[in-house]
């Protein structure tokens, strides 16, 4: 499977706890942070939950 890397960006005051939430499930934390996650349907959604607090990239192995 391929592998992505999601960075928080913005900040998460004032969203709706069910974003905080996403994030971190995510293995997010403060903005900049970053993790590597397969690139599951699982993740995809998070990822959609929450486009606009982050930056994804693909990982090449």
């Amino acid at each position: 499977m391929s592998r992505l890397k999601i960075t928080l960006v913005r900040s998460t005051i004032g969203r709706v706890n069910a974003q905080r939430d996403t994030v971190k499930a995510l293995k997010l934390n403060k903005i900049g942070s970053s993790a590597i996650l397969e690139d599951t349907p699982q993740v995809r959604g998070m990822i959609n939950k929450i486009k606009h607090l982050i930056k994804v990239e693909a990982v090449n192995e």
